[in-house]
């Protein structure tokens, strides 16, 4: 606050000193407010605390909301790699009824069938002498 210049004396009048006045200062405890209202003000700030900690660990909240979206990509992940494997069994499946080349090779691998007119030479693995 600035200073207020003195007033000279001569101005002055009666009773009046050369120090100006000055506002009464406020007492330094202010007023206590109603208990009515501090109860509320505290049940105020409790039931945001409650709707903050609900809003990340409740049923629909931060957490869970984060764990189903994982969970849901995991799964959009395994219905992609399904769906390739699906592909892949209809082609395979496409080729077994239509192609003969594919057929006669299924039958030599699984059945061990041979055309006539073959010779069927079987190997076996030998252990070396010691």
């Amino acid at each position: 606050m600035p200073a207020l210049p003195e007033v000279p004396r001569s101005r002055q009048t009666r009773g009046q000193s050369a120090v100006p006045l000055r506002r009464k200062q406020l007492q330094s405890s202010a007023p206590s407010r109603p208990l009515w209202r501090r109860a509320l003000n505290y049940l105020l700030v409790f039931a945001i605390a409650v709707l903050l900690v609900d809003a990340l660990v409740g049923e629909r909240g931060l957490v869970a909301t984060t764990r189903a979206q994982r969970v849901s990509d995991e799964l959009d992940g395994q219905v992609q790699r399904l769906r390739r494997e699906n592909a892949a069994l209809r082609e395979q499946q496409r080729r077994l009824r239509e192609d003969p080349t594919t057929i006669e090779l299924k039958a030599r691998e699984e059945l061990g069938l041979i055309r006539p007119g073959e010779i069927l030479v079987i190997l076996k693995d030998v252990k070396p002498p010691r």
